[in-house]
């Protein structure tokens, strides 16, 4: 990827996930944003609201800037957005038939070498594909929320995505934001990793949380105060690595065969779509009245430290 070389990124869904990815790609000062939302107070939302982002990574950037230079741009249609784009990149609602709609029209208006990305939770680029003339050019490039300061991206490809299209991404993103980790994963699975581990954890936190072993807040001590910390530096692998001790990875799986065992075998099965999931209504309620609703303050507060965290492992 030239580094110096200007680059049109077409955005489509201005939500929360397109706002902090355009703070993302407006660190390049080389990048020029195209918008398109169907909202119709599109411009109104990003003149309020993509300060904010921008503050936490590009504070010398200035909106009214921005937008009187002409690095951003707003479109009345997808057809405009897309024209001149070098990258286009969907940030729109998580329904299949709705994705797959979309990427046939954006191939259509779009340049033959233009970059397709989704920033999908989800759903698979092989689906979103499907109706496309050549589904070799579409991956997935999904972010963890917010995606401007956390710094994994799960690089998703179908069967049929191309190989270039794999490397212009992750060359991209070590160019343009070296502070982004972009992960390849290798197969199409459910949920991808990230959230199949979350998810994982939050069953059996849920699990454990109704059987009445412990509350919601003590929970999130636990967590805070142990796993949190030290998967934060070392990962789920290196950290029982070091758990073996001299006989590293393997002897810690040796050691604590039997506990490993009982505890896989015995762990929770809850179903989310139930319609009598007592569970998920008593969780709620207490996970309400343990920590409310959240506002924008304690959000921003969040996210100041989550950055301290992030900074503390960039030094390791």
């Amino acid at each position: 990827m030239e580094p110096n070389k200007t680059r049109h990124i077409a955005l489509i869904g201005l939500g929360t996930i397109g706002m902090s990815m355009a703070a993302v790609h407006l660190q390049d000062p080389h990048s020029i944003l195209d918008f398109f939302d169907v909202r119709p107070d599109l411009q109104q939302q990003v003149l309020a609201q993509l300060p904010s982002f921008l503050k936490a990574v590009a504070p010398d950037l200035s909106i009214e800037t921005l937008i009187s230079s002409g690095r951003i741009n707003f479109h009345p249609t997808l057809e405009s957005a897309v024209a001149s784009a070098t990258i286009i990149q969907e940030q729109g609602p998580e329904n299949a038939a709705f994705k797959k709609s979309l990427w046939a029209q954006v191939e259509k208006f779009a340049p033959n070498d233009a970059h397709f990305w989704s920033s999908t939770s989800g759903i698979p680029a092989s689906v979103q594909s499907a109706d496309m003339g050549d589904n070799s050019r579409l991956l997935v490039v999904h972010p963890f929320n917010p995606p401007h300061i956390m710094p994994l991206l799960e690089i998703v490809p179908s069967p049929n995505t191309k190989s270039e299209e794999i490397d212009f991404v992750m060359n991209y993103f070590h160019t343009v934001s070296p502070r982004h980790r972009p992960v390849l994963i290798k197969k199409e699975v459910s949920g991808f990793v990230g959230n199949r581990i979350a998810f994982a954890v939050l069953r059996e936190a849920s699990y454990l949380v109704d059987q009445g072993v412990i509350s919601v807040q003590d929970l999130d001590k636990l967590m805070m105060a142990s796993l949190g910390p030290r998967w934060a530096i070392n990962g789920v692998f290196e950290s029982y690595n070091a758990g073996g001790g001299d006989g590293a990875f393997g002897g810690f799986l040796d050691k604590l065969e039997g506990t490993i065992s009982d505890v896989w075998s015995g762990l929770g099965t809850l179903d989310i779509k139930e319609s009598d999931a007592a569970w998920r209504d008593k969780l709620v309620a207490e996970v309400e009245s343990t920590y409310s609703r959240p506002t924008p303050a304690q959000s921003s507060a969040k996210a100041a430290k989550l950055q301290e965290l992030l900074r503390l492992q960039d030094t390791r």
